[in-house]
């Protein structure tokens, strides 16, 4: 028996090139602004309940700041009315954009909040000054003790009411830690300066205390309002990208004309081999860490400006790289079927059996042929590399009678010639050392083959 085996590489096609550059990925973001509608009508709850938390958080402050004395009460009220106005702003500008703050809306945030901090420390230095004028006569007047000890105890009070609102309200270890215990430490050193009976160095200390404790209290609610803002903003980018993911599981395939063929479908992550899978379990685990309370307000802002656009860009290319697969498909059995005509009307061999190997259209694509003298010919079409669009022709003869190389050769000339005809860029034949026979997996696939036409349907 004479066999050989002829190789041939086959680059993608004029027509592979032009399905490349016709991006399937715009079908999924045709409706990309009702999507992000549906997404935000959903979150507002979400949205809702967390702003329902600062105002609850608010609604508490203003009550514990009514009892505070009336050197502090003013100056507290005022910043928790200013506070719970900014929260307010914020929450209504959230739900304009419904949870996706626009540049400049978040600069007006910004700016808010440097006015709101500029005037609590107007007035907090104005305080501070008057009762450090109150300190000097205190120390003046040497003997007004009970007038001392009076003042020193009501900053002393007012500032352990405080760092209790603050530890009982405020997530101050997350945004400011020790900074809470640093401050009760000094109103310690206050009150052992009452005990002792020094009213002047108390009432200095505790002042200093209080208002360490009123700027931590300003600091940790805009640390606390910046965090929220920015985990609705990842929460909702995500979840679009969650739902485009959900939206590209399987897709129309559109023919030649641009329409959607029928009871046609990509299953996208079939022709990933579970590539969208994975895509899908990584946005999972996006969502979990964007809606994590622990999660800083920096690493929020990444997911949104950094992780969501790569899941995206991701998805865009799986997408593309299963249309392209199953494109590189159909093209292996519209190979085959060029060289099998091409050695009908060549050679005389005809078609016997043709399929994928392993019943999977994601591999090579076999076909089988033969000749009235008993010889026969499996015409093995393999992907080339991955993403190439291209593939390897393999010609293998089962020759029963001599038949020379130059006949061979000969066959693989036409062949490529055909293929080059039909618009593909074929390289020249490659003799492979060997002889193929009859236990190689694609003789063995198609000899249990009932014979058959040359072409299967793609994955539906």
């Amino acid at each position: 028996m004479m066999s050989g085996k002829k190789s041939i590489q086959v680059e993608e096609s004029e027509w592979y090139r032009i399905q490349r550059q016709a991006s399937q990925f715009k079908d999924v973001l045709r409706d990309l602004p009702s999507l992000i509608d549906d997404v935000r009508r959903r979150t507002r709850a979400d949205l809702d309940e967390s702003f329902a938390a600062v105002e609850q958080r608010h609604l508490r402050t203003e009550q514990v700041v009514a009892g505070l004395s009336e050197q502090t009460r003013q100056l507290e009220a005022d910043t928790t009315r200013r506070l719970r106005a900014q929260a307010r702003q914020t929450q209504e500008a959230l739900r304009a954009t419904e949870g996706a703050l626009r540049a400049e809306t978040r600069e007006l945030l910004a700016a808010q909040h440097r006015e709101l901090r500029s005037e609590i420390e107007a007035e907090t230095a104005a305080r501070k000054a008057e009762t450090a004028r109150l300190a000097d006569q205190l120390r003046a007047m040497g003997e007004d003790h009970a007038r001392a000890e009076a003042a020193a105890c009501a900053w002393l009070g007012d500032g352990r009411t405080m760092a209790a609102l603050i530890r009982d309200t405020l997530p101050h270890e997350r945004y400011a830690p020790r900074r809470l215990a640093a401050l009760e430490a000094r109103l310690a050193t206050a009150e052992g300066s009452v005990g002792a009976g020094r009213y002047d160095a108390a009432l200095a200390v505790a002042q200093e205390a209080f208002l360490g404790l009123s700027e931590l209290r300003l600091d940790v609610e805009r640390l606390d309002l910046e965090n929220r803002v920015a985990g609705s903003e990842a929460a909702e980018a995500v979840t679009v990208v969650g739902r485009l993911v959900e939206r590209s599981e399987r897709l129309p395939v559109k023919g030649p004309d641009g329409e959607a063929l029928p009871h046609v479908e990509l299953d996208v992550d079939h022709w990933t081999h579970g590539d969208l899978t994975k895509l899908r379990d990584d946005v999972a685990a996006a969502l979990a860490r964007a809606t994590d309370e622990r999660l800083g307000t920096e690493e929020l802002r990444a997911l949104v400006t950094d992780e969501v656009p790569a899941l995206q860009k991701r998805l865009e290319e799986t997408v593309e790289r299963a249309r392209m697969t199953q494109l590189a498909s159909q093209l292996r059995v519209n190979l085959a079927d060029a060289v099998a005509r091409t050695l009908d009307d060549t050679a005389g061999y005809r078609l016997e059996a043709g399929q994928y190997a392993d019943q999977d259209e994601r591999g090579s694509f076999y076909a089988k042929l033969s000749h009235e003298n008993g010889n026969e010919i499996v015409i093995d079409i393999a992907p080339g590399s991955s993403g190439s669009g291209g593939s390897v022709l393999r010609i293998l003869s089962y020759d029963y009678d001599v038949t020379a190389e130059t006949e061979l050769q000969e066959r693989a000339r036409a062949v490529r010639g055909a293929l080059r005809g039909e618009g593909h860029e074929a390289g020249e034949a490659v003799s492979e050392p060997g002889t193929p026979t009859v236990t190689e997996p694609s003789y063995v696939q198609l000899s249990t083959e009932q014979p058959g036409g040359g072409a299967t349907r793609s994955r539906s």
